[in-house]
C-alpha cells in the first residue's frame, strides 16, 4: 500500500451558483433537442449538439477550469449523466484515464485502445491527464438521497493506479460526498479517486460533465479529438 499524500491541492472545488434555474432549464432542452439516441446512463459526445461548444465556452467555466489548468482551457468533450429510480446503478471507486483521441499512435505510454460511438480512445500516461479537468455542471441539486459523486481528496496525487489499489484506497482514506445546488459546478482532475451510490429517492441528478485541457496536441503527434 502506498502511504497517504499530503493533501496541498485537494483534485476537485465546488462552486455554488454558477447558473440559475433558467439556465439550467435552457440547459436540458438544448440537449433534448439535440440529441438523438441516449442510453439508460445518459448521452455522450455533445460537442457536436448545438449550443454545447457556447455553454462550454462560458467565461464562468473557461474561469473556473483556468483555475487548474494555468492559462486558457479548451473544451474538448461534454457527457450527460443522468441517475433517477428508472435509471440507477452504483459506481465503483475509480479513476478517469481514457481520452478521445484524433489517431492511433504506437507508444507503449498509450493504451488500451477502444472505438466508443465512432470515437477513438486510449487510456492515458499520468502526465497527458494532467493537463486535463473536468467541470461538472449540475442540472439537478446534488444530495446524499440521489447519488452524489464521491471522491477521495488529494488522491490524483498517486498516479494512475491498478485497479486493487484504486479499491484498498477508497477503503482506508476519508471521502467527502460532492452536494452542490442546482446550477453549482464541482471542478474535478481526472486522476482524483471517484465513485457514486445508487439513487434512494426519486429526484434525479443530471450533470453535464465538460471537459478541457490547456492544448488539444497534448503531446508529439498526439492530439485530443472533439467529442
Amino acid at each position: 500500500m502506498i502511504d497517504k499524500p499530503v493533501i496541498v491541492d485537494p483534485g476537485y472545488r465546488m462552486t455554488e451558483h454558477v447558473f440559475d434555474p433558467i439556465e439550467c432549464d435552457a440547459i436540458v432542452a438544448q440537449i433534448r433537442r439535440g440529441v438523438d439516441s441516449r442510453g439508460r446512463a445518459g448521452a455522450r459526445h455533445l460537442m457536436g449538439i448545438a449550443g454545447v461548444p457556447a455553454l462550454a465556452s462560458d467565461q464562468r467555466l473557461i474561469e473556473l477550469a483556468a483555475e487548474f489548468l494555468g492559462n486558457r482551457p479548451i473544451p474538448y468533450r461534454a457527457t450527460l449523466f443522468e441517475k433517477s429510480g428508472k435509471a440507477n446503478w452504483l459506481v465503483v471507486w475509480h479513476q478517469d484515464t481514457a481520452l478521445p483521441l484524433t489517431s492511433h499512435i504506437e507508444s507503449t505510454e498509450w493504451g488500451p485502445w477502444s472505438v466508443k460511438a465512432g470515437v477513438l480512445y486510449a487510456h492515458a500516461p499520468a502526465w497527458a491527464l494532467e493537463r486535463v479537468v473536468a467541470l461538472r455542471v449540475h442540472l439537478d441539486p446534488s444530495i446524499r438521497e440521489n447519488g452524489p459523486l464521491r471522491v477521495v481528496p488529494g488522491s490524483h496525487q498517486y498516479g494512475v493506479l491498478p485497479d486493487e489499489e484504486v479499491f484498498a484506497i477508497g477503503r482506508r482514506d476519508a471521502s467527502v460526498d460532492c452536494l452542490v445546488g442546482r446550477g453549482g459546478v464541482v471542478a474535478m482532475r481526472p486522476l482524483l479517486l471517484h465513485s457514486s451510490s445508487k439513487v434512494e429517492s426519486d429526484l434525479p441528478r443530471r450533470v453535464l460533465h465538460i471537459e478541457y485541457t490547456n492544448r488539444l496536441e497534448i503531446g508529439q503527434g498526439i492530439r485530443l479529438a472533439i467529442a
